[in-house]
């Protein structure tokens, strides 16, 4: 038996950050979301099923969208991923046992129910490994290192933060970076910040563009992100250091055109100081801000209007050396004719392009950049396009 079952480190740039380091792309995981895939607290999950370069994603368990295709019901678009109830009928759908339970509920206190702890309990007595992207660390309580010894599997705690001597204060590498920083920063948390600058690393890359994403937040470390950092689990005095640090090593290890840099909350967000620390720590040449148009409160703070776009790019231009070259429109609560009036007036109110990276040409997207800075635009290969 594993006398070490608990791997705890969660530095995507280390060969030994999680548990999965040791197996190959496409390791089998289910994800657990139950009442929250597709919603806001179920951001982990979601973003799981639109991407994932570490995990084979086999089902997604959520009885209240239980029968329905995960691709649908996030997208409207089949991806061939079920949504089951149980993970009886999700072991039974794989065929077999797969190798990881991923923890896919993402609460604003990071903290899991006396019923997600039995469901993540009974995937260890399986055989299961899990991955834990909360607050909490199940590395930490001893009902769950007892099983995890007894079943010889592994937990891992991504948002756990590496001890404080291997952290990293700002050093000012940054101003070593020659190849644009563009962060994509947004209104509110929850928004689509994440799926935006995938898609936009993808956008570019087919363009002939050499993107490499940097991030901050545990989703994106959970989907094989190469480099980043869980920001809002680090003190704050090394946060702005960390994400110089993560930064600095995508360009000394990837050589890229361009870094993009996953925001997390907003700068404008009461609860949040962490876009803060990612426009210090990346110092970004330009950003593009994701809002919800349809969006009339805080995600988790119905308390709090939302702000509105213009206020967040004049914060964002006043807070930091940099520009906002566009703005993502989060479709959510509105009709296509709405989408299309609110992109509108955005680009007419704030003279920068806007588009919906998930209803609209992906090109779109990745014109807003090659717009902004002309210099990325590969020369292509005759009858290339």
């Amino acid at each position: 038996m594993n006398a070490h079952p608990t791997v705890t480190s969660a530095d995507p740039a280390s060969e030994s950050w999680g548990a999965g380091a040791s197996l190959p792309v496409g390791a089998t995981a289910i994800v657990y979301c139950e009442g929250q895939f597709g919603e806001q607290d179920g951001k982990t999950a979601n973003g799981l099923v639109r991407h994932s370069e570490k995990y084979e994603i086999l089902s997604i368990l959520d009885s209240t969208h239980a029968g329905a295709d995960a691709g649908v019901v996030l997208d409207d678009r089949p991806n061939g991923i079920p949504v089951l109830a149980t993970l009886d009928e999700a072991i039974a759908h794989a065929g077999r046992t797969p190798d990881y339970l991923i923890c896919g509920v993402a609460p604003a206190d990071g903290l899991l129910s006396p019923a997600q702890r039995l469901v993540l309990l009974d995937g260890i007595a399986r055989g299961m490994h899990v991955i834990n992207g909360l607050h909490e660390f199940l590395s930490d309580d001893v009902e769950f290192v007892a099983a995890a010894l007894l079943a010889d599997v592994t937990i891992t705690d991504i948002r756990r933060p590496r001890p404080a001597k291997d952290l990293h204060l700002f050093s000012g590498r940054i101003f070593d970076v020659t190849c644009p920083r563009i962060a994509i920063l947004g209104t509110d948390g929850a928004i689509g910040k994440r799926t935006t600058a995938t898609l936009l690393v993808q956008a570019l890359r087919s363009r002939g563009v050499n993107a490499v994403l940097v991030g901050t937040g545990q989703t994106t470390i959970i989907q094989g992100g190469r480099y980043g950092v869980a920001l809002d689990a680090l003190v704050p005095q090394f946060c702005s250091g960390e994400v110089e640090h993560q930064v600095v090593a995508a360009f000394e290890g990837e050589d890229p055109d361009v870094i993009i840099v996953e925001g997390q909350g907003a700068l404008s967000h009461p609860a949040y100081l962490t876009s803060a620390h990612i426009l210090r720590g990346s110092r970004p040449e330009a950003v593009i801000v994701q809002h919800a148009p349809g969006r009339r409160v805080l995600g988790d703070f119905p308390m709090v209007a939302m702000p509105t776009v213009a206020s967040e790019v004049a914060l964002i231009e006043a807070f930091a050396d940099t520009r906002v070259i566009g703005v993502t429109v989060n479709h959510e609560h509105l009709t296509d004719a709405q989408l299309s009036s609110a992109i509108d007036d955005i680009e007419l109110e704030l003279g920068v392009p806007a588009t919906d990276p998930l209803t609209r040409p992906l090109g779109e997207l990745a014109e807003m950049v090659l717009q902004a800075f002309p210099l990325l635009t590969p020369t292509l290969a005759p009858g290339r396009s």
